[in-house]
């Protein structure tokens, strides 16, 4: 892992995280007090105790019985609750609308459909409604979003990887169409052998992996995405980088002092991952390639998974991408009682519509039944995955929260309430509520050098906290239990969140 992260990069971070924030500090310092404090740095010890916060962040910690109420401040009572650090999903893309194509997300604001207009008002909410206070964007595709994302009135704290570094016409880019790719995603990779296939104006000196992890750097990304992933459905054999190019990244990488992420879903790219010694494998292993009729996990892939966890490589297992693509033939889903508070009614209701189930006609060919594709999700990718999982979880792997929303234009993955979901999908592969809890916090934090910041509730790190009904280490719903969000000290009532407060 890289550690060159170094004491003046962190002190500049944590300039921007204060500087992002549009809340403005609290006029009085906040008493939590008699609430069950649960940190990662102290989940052998849980107790009561009281929490200060002054000009947004945790002054005070103390554990055991209340002392005299700090001078001015104001109390707040956290008897029978309990109060935990703000989540952090490290694996989103906040260019992108659940339900519609990248065409239409893509596109200005006034030529978007009406359904859209108040969804990027609401989406720092819905975030923040399932207790995401810290987000990181993968690959920004849009930099007005980012910043609009930042200005709004409440939101979480945002990081990201700058543009991402796909290989030249593979994926992601093989998805628009050859006149415009080049133009959607500019940090790409030079490949020689595709000379004639690229823009003229685009000169191979200024897209060699050093120059591309360079461009991140300047635009003050934390994080290098790239990716290995010959293709799927009509895309298929993608040119892909070779471990030449990869060692570059690497280096490159390392001297900029960022943490490399790779996006690899099969068997093949999984072990070029952790060949080019990335920091964070950015997905769960659910192509098998050869091995798919394989009912255990293979010794192959026993043996890759043993390397992740002696490197300690993040690893994130976003099985919601698959969740998010069956939600399409599961006629309950569209009813989950929590969808009304994530998105705007509107929005909902076209989903409904024969019209809003557009990208449900990509995933199946014909008239397949609902029943039928969804066997085909449970017994193939998603039985994969949990296979990988569970075994990595009885080695302690690495675990970062992660849950790529939205990781296709579909409506399956719905802001913040695709984080609530994807634990429940992690409880049922076979994680423990603790390996859940620290993959959505402390992990996180440590693993993208901003736990000098967040990730736990310690004294000098920014006030990003819950105050929950049920303790995390009991109950998964307790997640759904929020009371209070705060964020960098200002406390907001989880209600007030909801998109059917915000009409």
């Amino acid at each position: 892992m890289s550690s060159l992260f170094g004491s003046v990069l962190a002190s500049f971070l944590s300039a921007i995280v204060v500087a992002g924030s549009a809340f403005g500090q609290a006029a009085n310092p906040t008493w939590i007090t008699d609430v069950t404090i649960i940190s990662s740095e102290n989940l052998d010890h849980i107790g009561t105790g009281s929490v200060l916060i002054e000009n947004g962040h945790i002054a005070r910690v103390e554990r055991g019985p209340a002392r005299k109420k700090p001078a001015g401040a104001t109390i707040v009572s956290g008897k029978g609750l309990f109060l935990v650090p703000g989540l952090i999903d490290s694996h989103v893309h906040l260019a992108a609308v659940p339900g519609v194509s990248y065409e239409v997300s893509l596109s200005p604001a006034e030529k978007k459909p009406p359904m859209l207009k108040r969804y990027p008002e609401q989406l720092p909410r819905s975030y923040l409604y399932f207790g995401y206070t810290t987000l990181i964007d993968l690959a920004v595709a849009d930099h007005q979003v980012l910043d609009k994302f930042r200005q709004a009135p409440v939101h979480p704290d945002l990081y990201d990887c700058g543009e991402s570094l796909p290989f030249a016409n593979g994926y992601p880019m093989s998805f628009a169409p050859p006149e415009t790719r080049f133009k959607l995603f500019p940090n790409f990779i030079y490949d020689p052998k595709q000379a004639s296939a690229i823009p003229y104006e685009y000169k191979p000196q200024d897209h060699t992996p050093a120059a591309d992890v360079a461009s991140v750097k300047r635009s003050h990304g934390i994080c290098v995405k790239t990716y290995f992933e010959r293709g799927f459905g009509a895309d298929r054999n993608l040119p892909v980088m070779g471990p030449e190019v990869a060692a570059e990244i690497r280096r490159a990488a390392t001297q900029a002092g960022l943490v490399l992420m790779m996006h690899a879903n099969t068997f093949e790219a999984q072990k070029f991952a952790v060949q080019a010694d990335v920091d964070v494998i950015a997905h769960g292993l659910w192509n098998w390639g050869d091995l798919y009729k394989q009912t255990e996990l293979p010794p192959e892939i026993k043996d890759l998974l043993d390397e992740i966890v002696r490197k300690r490589i993040g690893y994130q297992s976003t099985l919601q991408v698959i969740q998010g693509l069956r939600a399409y033939f599961d006629p309950e889903y569209l009813n989950t009682p929590d969808i009304p508070k994530v998105i705007p009614a509107e929005m909902l209701e076209w989903f409904k519509s024969p019209e809003g189930k557009w990208f449900k006609k990509e995933l199946a060919d014909g008239d397949v039944p609902d029943a039928t594709m969804r066997q085909t999700f449970d017994n193939g990718p998603l039985r994969r995955v949990r296979l990988v999982l569970a075994y990595l979880a009885s080695k302690d792997a690495n675990f970062l929260f992660a849950t790529d929303t939205p990781s296709s234009p579909t409506y399956g993955n719905l802001p913040g309430l695709n984080g609530y979901l994807e634990m429940q999908q992690l409880r049922e592969a076979g994680l423990s509520l603790k390996q859940i809890f620290r993959a959505a916090t402390i992990n996180n934090a440590r693993e993208f050098k901003i736990d000098s910041q967040v990730g736990t509730i310690e004294p000098g790190k920014v006030a990003n906290l819950l105050l929950l009904r049920k303790s995390p280490l009991e109950s998964l719903d307790a997640y759904d239990s929020i009371v209070t969000v705060w964020v960098h000290g200002k406390p907001i009532s989880r209600d007030s969140l909801a998109a059917t407060a915000n009409k």
